[in-house]
């Protein structure tokens, strides 16, 4: 059961680690520390993902800057609790992770499979210039009743698709981890530069639940 629970939710991102570690939390005398990790996308333009890393895994304490990595795991959820309300923190939980020497031109190096419930309504809408967009919040189940909640962004054919889900379908994802810039205002004076963390969706269909018991 809990091999099949995560088989739902599979990352894989190379890059490069572009800052220290800072302690996160334990969990039974085992230290988790957070790095930020650069992914470039195809075009010239980069992506930095969070990761999550078990002190196991690597010397925390080693000044790992510079670095390039390889790294499977989970993308992963939780909510803290700030400014008198919670906010989704996103991370990618690393299982597996290799230093490597060099990663080729053109290797996909920034990979996501999920397969999870629709827990929230799609919203659809377009941009000035006529491209269409769908917000997805994806939860994905994960062992002890748990889950991670994932919010997708669909764009064209996937954004229309995706317009007509209702909540609770059960769907599969595939696509990257991407971040993105924006400015949350905290008042009529004050405002701060904040980084959302989502996955860009390249494939998704609906998962028939009756069929999906038998595979």
């Amino acid at each position: 059961m809990t091999d099949k629970v995560m088989e739902n939710n599979q990352a894989m991102i190379m890059g490069t680690i572009v800052s220290k570690f800072t302690y996160s939390h334990e969990i039974y005398g085992e230290g988790f520390y957070m790095v930020d990790v650069e992914v470039q996308r195809l075009s010239d333009s980069t992506d930095i993902i969070p990761v999550m890393i078990s002190e196991r895994l690597l010397d925390v304490t080693e000044d790992y800057r510079d670095c390039k990595v390889w790294i499977n795991g989970q993308f992963r959820s939780y909510n803290r609790h700030e400014e008198k309300k919670n906010r989704l923190i996103l991370s990618v939980f690393a299982r597996e992770l290799e230093i490597v020497e060099d990663i080729e031109d053109g290797s996909k190096s920034n990979q996501i499979y999920m397969d999870g419930y629709v827990c929230k309504e799609p919203i659809y809408r377009k941009t000035p210039l006529g491209r269409e967009i769908a917000d997805l919040l994806i939860a994905v189940n994960r062992p002890y009743g748990k889950s991670d909640y994932i919010p997708c962004i669909c764009w064209g054919r996937n954004a229309r698709f995706a317009s007509g889900f209702s909540v609770g379908q059960r769907c599969a994802i595939w696509g990257r981890i991407q971040s993105r810039e924006y400015v949350k205002r905290l008042n009529e004076e004050d405002a701060e530069k904040r980084i959302a963390y989502e996955v860009s969706v390249s494939k998704l269909e609906l998962v028939d639940y009756e069929e999906a018991m038998y595979l």
